[in-house]
């Protein structure tokens, strides 16, 4: 029974808490709230969900969310000083091609949206054959370097993650 109430207690356990986090002060409308949509939702999606990610290291999952925190709040301070400072023509704006060596779409889906998430790289496309991914990069002077940033800062904790 509580496995067909709760199909996905880690998403409900998140969903609750990204509530409150956007609800932007604690009470106890918005837990209740955030636990009502943090069981509805995985409920309505049950079926979109036939498994659970394959997460096979929970310590390394942890150390790539505050490795991407980190990432992010400097991320947004360099494209900060590249807006304020530096002209356009000073700017490396390019097209990156990154090959994938994750294979999960679980693992693929969470390199995309990291990158997305990153101020000054977005992730465009991926491949028909899901080994390479399509960034676009502010500022990047070195496109070797940048793709060999991504690769070690990122997909290779994600094989930790998913394995």
């Amino acid at each position: 029974m509580l496995k067909r109430l709760l199909p996905h207690p880690t998403l409900t356990l998140i969903l609750t808490v990204m509530w409150v986090f956007l609800v932007n002060g604690f009470s106890m409308g918005a837990v209740v709230l955030g636990l009502i949509l943090g069981v509805l939702i995985p409920l309505f999606t049950a079926r979109f969900w036939p498994d659970k990610a394959p997460i096979r290291s929970w310590r390394a999952a942890g150390v790539y969310a505050l490795i991407v925190l980190w990432d992010i709040i400097v991320a947004n301070i360099q494209v900060a000083y590249w807006v304020v400072f530096k002209r356009n023509d000073q700017l490396h704006t390019r097209w990156i091609s990154v090959p994938l060596d994750v294979k999960s779409p679980e693992a693929i889906t969470v390199l995309a949206g990291t990158i997305t998430m990153t101020p000054g790289t977005v992730s465009a496309d991926l491949s028909a054959d899901g080994r390479s991914l399509l960034v676009h990069c502010l500022n990047a002077p070195d496109p070797e370097d940048a793709v060999a940033q991504i690769k070690t800062r990122y997909e290779a904790r994600l094989k930790e993650v998913f394995g």
